[in-house]
């Protein structure tokens, strides 16, 4: 389905000329900036009912109460100004205007300040009815700002508003193009990097779905949701947190994927610096891996993110190949230590791959990009090809021009095996078990975890040969 861009006055118009759109704006933080766009196109009397900044603190405090955080741009407070405006909305104008379609909108956004220690950004939110007098739906976001003046930021905000607004109400019926309208006419100047859509106007959507098409779409580079399925923001999940990442296919997860997840936690937390309260686990797909075999298959997507899930764990999908990219995204939130976690194999590959390609410069700034202080290394073993021996961290053939560096991280303690690893299941190769998994080939089974075989072949998950239970009512 095709649409039709529109500049953000024609969107505010229509929606002013819609009588049956009738609601309140909220902003605090960048100014009224969304209200503005509403007034200044005309007809605001057919849609605003009331806006509203609160700015003073004690202001704030006493509207919508306290945060127990300190912080006034979070997702909480948006939240809390949605509560209080909708209800508001509700008791003053519902038997008033029993014809209209209420909506409360609200943000809460920190511009760039002068001295730029400040970058921008800020939750944003609607709760709005389709149909009069019928339960609400709601969608939150989370932005970061690119422009590099507060004016323009503003500015940008407002923008954004009117999108989500119209968005609301044009395109509540296909989620994507919902999405992707809300960059219209704002191409690089923001950045949607969490977005969740609930209610029954969005019944059936699959929050999961959401992460990958902000991902897909080129809105942010990385997405997370957890084993709930619910997206949630790295401010909120991993703020000053210590997080071992977990880069895989899980296409399906093996005795393999697990061992590793679970021995490399484990070091992890064992680290004298790591505190085991704040300790967090996360597992990535990258857009690329997603596209191995050619366009993405949502379903595909779908399943591998099932079995994750159903081990209790947190996914984020990224547009980071260079796993530096999504080192520097989550340092933004204060995190001080990182474990990446990495295969002997794809790590000889990575490191082959860099130097024989003649780019030994890019190499040496690829190494100091990603062995930044708090970054360790912890590597998987795998066996050699042809051989039952292991290929480990120490006996990797490094080229000679960089093996004075790579001792030197050695050293250092930035590299590190993976400890008691069960190198019994080393042959266990995702690729193929997938391959008897679509084949129904028996023996598959013994290959991943029960519960992950249980779950395959209950939800026919990666194109298993069964047919779902069908029941009659």
């Amino acid at each position: 389905m095709s649409r039709q861009v529109l500049e953000p006055e024609q969107k505010a118009l229509e929606i002013n000329l819609d009588s049956s759109i009738y609601g309140a704006f909220a902003e605090i933080g960048a100014g009224q900036e969304v209200a503005r766009y509403f007034f200044k196109v005309g007809a605001a009397a057919g849609t605003i009912a009331k806006t509203m900044s609160a700015y003073d603190k004690v202001v704030s405090d006493d509207i919508y109460g306290p945060e127990v955080s300190g912080r006034y741009v979070c997702e909480s407070r948006l939240y809390k100004m949605l509560d209080h405006e909708y209800d508001l909305m509700i008791r003053r104008l519902r038997e008033e205007r029993p014809e209209a379609k209420l909506f409360a909108f609200a943000d809460t956004v920190s511009a760039i300040n002068y001295t730029r220690t400040i970058k921008g950004s800020g939750w944003v939110g609607i709760r709005f009815q389709l149909e009069p007098d019928a339960e609400p739906s709601e969608v939150v976001l989370h932005v970061k700002m690119q422009d590099k003046n507060n004016t323009l930021q503003q500015q940008a905000v407002g923008i954004l508003g009117v999108n989500l607004v119209y968005a609301c109400y044009r395109y509540h019926n296909d989620p994507e193009m919902f999405i992707q309208s809300l960059m219209d006419q704002l191409e690089e100047r923001v950045r949607i990097d969490m977005i969740r859509m609930d209610g029954p106007d969005f019944k059936g959507i699959d929050h999961r779905l959401l992460s990958l098409y902000l991902v897909k779409n080129k809105m942010c580079d990385v997405s997370l949701f957890n084993s709930d399925k619910r997206n949630v923001h790295a401010s909120e999940f991993l703020y000053k947190k210590q997080v071992m990442i977990v880069r895989g296919s899980f296409r399906p997860i093996t005795h393999v994927n697990l061992d590793m997840l679970e021995r490399s936690f484990e070091q992890f937390k064992g680290e004298e610096h790591i505190n085991l309260k704040s300790a967090r686990l996360l597992t990535e797909i990258t857009i690329d891996n997603l596209k191995a075999d050619g366009e993405i298959d949502e379903q595909d997507y779908l399943d591998r993110t099932e079995l994750l899930c159903q081990l209790g764990m947190t996914v984020a999908i990224t547009n980071c190949k260079e796993r530096h990219k999504f080192i520097n995204y989550l340092a933004d939130y204060r995190v001080p230590n990182f474990g990446l976690v990495i295969g002997a194999g794809e790590m000889l590959e990575l490191i082959n791959e860099k130097y024989y390609s003649g780019a030994k410069e890019g190499l040496l700034l690829s190494v100091g990009e990603l062995f930044t202080p708090g970054v360790k290394l912890y590597v998987y073993p795998a066996l050699q090809e042809g051989s039952s021996e292991l290929m480990t961290s120490g006996n990797l053939p490094i080229p000679d021009g960089i093996k004075f560096l790579y001792k030197h991280l050695m050293e250092r303690g930035q590299i590190e095996d993976i400890k008691e690893v069960d190198t019994d299941i080393l042959h266990i190769y995702s690729k193929e078990v997938l391959q008897m998994i679509q084949a129904d080939q028996p023996g598959w089974e013994k290959l991943v975890p029960a519960k992950i075989a249980k779950l395959i072949k209950e939800e026919c998950l990666f194109n298993f040969p069964c047919q779902r239970m069908e029941f009659e009512y």
